[in-house]
């Protein structure tokens, strides 16, 4: 009897050894499609999103997009005379020049018979900024920045209470 409980235990041993080997080939095939599974779910919630997206943020309903717009009055441009002078230099070099051709953006269409009689101020305070200039002021795109503004802030000192937008250059030449 001795001898048949061996062979008895022999064959179960034999049984729980595949048995052992199959889970673990069962826990690797479960895990791979548990993550594509996921995968899959996170692609459908994700392409949901940016349906919903879509749907909710695009083209509003033609009423709303006409109140939504703002009305933008157009502007006007007056073109002022051009401008030469000679620029400061300081160390008795050749004596350099600079021609500009200058439009002032002006708010409404309006303003430009308020702007007119007060073009001799204009003129003069742009005359006594520029002849202050040296050649190396203007370098660069730094340089006519820098002077756009500087002419901007002194026709609104020159035609207060009037204001313009942007001095806006047609030709900067220097020589």
């Amino acid at each position: 009897m001795a001898a048949k409980a061996t062979t008895a235990a022999a064959p179960a041993d034999e049984a729980t050894d595949e048995q052992e080997a199959q889970p673990k080939s069962r826990l690797k095939l479960p895990s791979l499609k548990v993550m594509i599974i996921g995968a899959v779910a996170l692609l459908v919630v994700v392409a949901g999103g940016g349906g919903a997206y879509v749907m909710f943020s695009g083209k509003k309903a033609a009423g709303e997009t006409k109140a939504a717009a703002p009305m933008t009055k157009p502007v006007a441009f007056l073109d002022l005379p051009d401008v030469l002078v000679n620029l400061a230099s300081p160390g008795g070099d050749r004596t350099h020049y600079l021609k500009l051709k200058i439009v002032l953006e002006v708010p409404e269409q309006t303003m430009i018979p308020q702007i007119q009689p007060l073009m001799p101020r204009v003129m003069d305070t742009f005359q006594t900024y520029l002849r202050e200039l040296r050649p190396s002021d203007l370098e660069g795109s730094a340089g006519l920045y820098r002077l756009k503004e500087e002419l901007t802030r002194r026709v609104n000192a020159a035609i207060e209470p009037a204001r313009i937008n942007a001095v806006l250059f047609k030709e900067l030449l220097v020589q």
